[in-house]
């Protein structure tokens, strides 16, 4: 059979004929076709001639409004704070699983399974987790995993770390850069000179006598702040995510008047001037104490300690673990000062979780910031307790045990109540024997009520053990001065200054070194003065009262005039004759009313004083022996008045040498007027000038200098002191500022 020639074809020939004629055109129709199908294609359209989709210029368009419209949706949320980011994060806390505070890549990652969890806990309610214990003992149930750490494992505290440095830098900078700090905490906060027969905790009946070169005031450097800076610190430690900056106008109601202006006999510590007075709670009245302008060393003159790593503080138990969220919230109000909030919250947190340490001192401490506040020792007095019941729950943490007991051991001194801090000072050596740095702070309990016997074993049994402790060496210095041991303290302070650690740089070391040396005829005395000086604890290398009102009138010896006291310079020298006739009468040894001086100032002789005024007060039964001269007095408050003084008569028998030595102040003038004056032999040093005593005139000089006194004649030499306040000081200052 022949092929067919056309197989698609069909027809005769003519047809034939006609279909190739037809192929050709419809070839060229097909063609035309086919390029604008392609032109169709190319601008969206389709193959068989419709249009469809959108063309690029308009998915272009659309493109550009949507993406408007994202970044001004993300401008309105942020300008009108729609969403509230630290709730947000607040919540996703609670799947921290790797236990830095926050919710992070690694959380993420734990989450999606990628990565194990360092601590699997379960989710429970607050009240399933209090009725059955540790919630660690159950399996994994709930819907949102808790931030639950098992125990403190070098795993986990080596991610802490980690994450700590990546994300907290600044926190953990602050940790590092003030390693010693937790041994600060009291170093600072508690010593003080005081007289030895005045230790009682009435803290409106001491009395004081006169100061003297062992007359040891002491300055209270930021020792307040500090401890609730390390409160902040540790918190911060154990909560990373959740800092705020603190406020700084409600800290200590007396950070006004941030010193002390205690003297001592005997060297005898008593409690910080501003911590003996009990705060008044009127808040209004007690508002207006005067700043005073505390020695505080330069910080770049500092000795710098070498930054030492310490262990992180562990301030939540397991069950605290799990409302971490809500005590986040609580200690948010309170380091944003909104204290009264704050105590609410902590006094709800304490009411649902009566068993949770943290709620509890997160109580305490807002009722610490509202006792400042307040100015009140009855809010105070309830802080010291809610401390006491921290320590007291089960399952507190050991760093939260020493935070609590450390806090209410100042408290307690803040009010006066050195037996009862000693107690709790006590308490903890005995749960941390390990700590040196409790141990100090023991030995200044110890010496707070007078018993330096006792202080002496704590610091002996210290540097025992830690040979090169430099706040230890210091105090038993100190403790061998007072036991008139002057060659045998020099080493000690000299050693413990010179260490630099924190609690060492104290004008009153210096003081007591540089007074040890003149005694022993040491030359280097002025130096360690001078080094003071530059350290900026003493005013000048004469002038080392710690004590200071800045920016008042300093020289060695006044006149009258200068003083603008005249009328009653011009009172003593008309009145004199009858002033020493009731001297000479008191002076009657069978009545015994001269009482020798006691404080350690004397290198040989006989020196006593009768006292009619002391820190303002009058002595009524003194002035009964001398009462013409007491209502001379009366009339002139600028002496009787004078809360940093005394008005007392002194006798000095032959052969004495009183030590050279300094008052504790710049906010007194001294007053001396000659009754009864050998004609040789009798002299006093104030800096570098000396002058003598006439019968019926006055000499006036200021005793915050360096002076000295000789009494080489063959009788005895009777004046009357007078003290008054440095007339540059205003009516406000002397009313307020607290007594020496």
């Amino acid at each position: 059979m022949a092929p067919r020639k056309n197989a698609k074809g069909g027809g005769n020939s003519s047809s034939s004929s006609s279909g190739s004629g037809s192929t050709s055109a419809g070839s060229s129709s097909s063609s035309s076709g086919s390029s604008r199908a392609r032109r169709e294609t190319k601008h969206g359209g389709h193959k068989n001639g419709k249009k469809g989709g959108v063309s690029g210029s308009s998915f272009f368009t659309w493109f550009m409004v949507i993406a408007l419209l994202g970044v001004w949706t993300s401008v309105a949320v942020v300008w009108f704070d729609l969403v509230d980011y630290e709730e947000i994060l607040g919540k996703l806390g609670v799947y921290d699983a790797d236990g830095d505070g926050d919710f992070d890549v690694d959380d993420a990652k734990v989450l999606l399974g990628l990565k194990e969890r360092s601590a699997s806990e379960p989710t429970a309610s607050s009240e399933e987790l209090e009725s059955r214990g540790a919630p660690g003992e159950q399996a994994l149930s709930g819907e949102e995993p808790q931030n639950i750490e098992d125990d403190v494992k070098e795993q986990i505290q080596s991610l802490l770390h980690e994450t700590l440095h990546t994300e907290h830098g600044e926190d953990l900078y602050q940790e590092e850069d003030e390693p010693t700090r937790d041994q600060q905490l009291e170093d600072e906060d508690f010593l003080t000179g005081s007289d030895a027969d005045d230790k009682i905790e009435n803290l409106e009946t001491g009395t004081f006598h006169e100061e003297t070169e062992d007359s040891y005031q002491v300055e209270e450097t930021a020792p307040q702040d500090y401890n609730q800076d390390m409160e902040e610190i540790i918190y911060e430690q154990e909560n990373p995510g959740s800092s705020e900056p603190v406020v700084d106008d409600e800290r200590l109601h007396h950070d006004a008047d941030d010193i002390t202006y205690q003297v001592y006999d005997e060297q005898v510590y008593e409690p910080l001037e501003d911590e003996r007075i009990e705060v008044s709670d009127n808040a209004v009245e007690d508002s207006n104490i005067i700043p005073e302008d505390v020695s505080v060393p330069p910080a770049e003159e500092q000795q710098e300690v070498p930054p030492v790593k310490k262990k992180k503080p562990k301030l939540l138990n397991k069950f605290d673990k799990t409302i971490k969220a809500e005590l986040d919230a609580a200690e948010k109000l309170r380091k944003r000062g909104k204290i009264e909030e704050a105590v609410n919250a902590f006094e709800e947190l304490v009411r649902k979780y009566p068993h949770s340490p943290r709620a509890r001192y997160g109580k305490a401490q807002c009722e610490d910031d509202l006792a400042e506040k307040r100015r009140s020792n009855e809010v105070l007095r309830g802080a010291i307790e809610t401390y006491q019941e921290v320590a007291s729950l089960p399952d507190v943490p050991a760093d939260l045990v020493k935070l609590s007991l450390k806090r209410r051991s100042e408290r307690q001194q803040f009010l006066g109540h050195m037996r009862g801090s000693l107690m709790t000072l006590k308490r903890l050596v005995q749960l941390f024997p390990n700590d040196t740095s409790l141990k100090n702070d023991l030995g200044v309990g110890y010496l707070l009520i007078g018993d330096n016997e006792n202080a002496k074993k704590v610091y002996e049994e210290v540097l025992n053990v830690t040979p090169n402790d430099g706040f230890a060496k210091v105090h038993y210095g100190f403790i061998l001065k007072a036991q008139n041991k002057i060659a045998e303290s020099i080493p000690y302070l000299k050693e413990g200054i010179e260490s630099g650690d924190p609690g060492t740089d104290d004008g009153r070391f210096y003081f007591h070194l540089g007074d040890a040396m003149q005694r022993v005829g040491n030359k280097e005395a002025y130096k360690w003065y001078e080094l003071g000086h530059m350290r900026g604890h003493f005013a000048s290398v004469w002038q080392r009262s710690l004590y200071n009102v800045k920016g008042l009138k300093a020289q060695p010896w006044w006149t009258s005039k200068e003083t603008g006291y005249t009328e009653l310079v011009k009172s003593l020298e008309r009145n004199w004759k009858l002033i020493r006739d009731e001297g000479l009468e008191v002076m009657d040894k069978a009545r015994g009313l001269f009482l020798p001086e006691d404080e350690n100032l004397r290198e040989k002789g006989d020196w006593s004083q009768f006292t009619l005024w002391q820190q303002g007060r009058k002595n009524e039964n003194a002035c009964k022996g001398a009462p013409k001269t007491c209502a001379l007095l009366e009339k002139f408050p600028e002496a009787t008045g004078c809360r940093r003084g005394q008005i007392k008569y002194s006798v000095m028998h032959p052969g004495t040498h009183v030590w050279p030595h300094t008052g504790p102040t710049n906010c007194r003038l001294r007053m001396h007027l000659g009754l009864v004056i050998p004609k040789e032999g009798c002299k006093i040093r104030c800096a570098n000038k000396t002058k003598t005593w006439e019968e019926g005139k006055v000499l006036i000089f200021d005793d915050s200098f360096e002076h000295e006194v000789w009494q080489d004649a063959s009788s005895f030499r009777l004046i009357f002191i007078v003290d008054v306040w440095h007339p540059e000081l205003t009516p406000q200052q002397r009313h307020s500022l607290p007594a020496i």
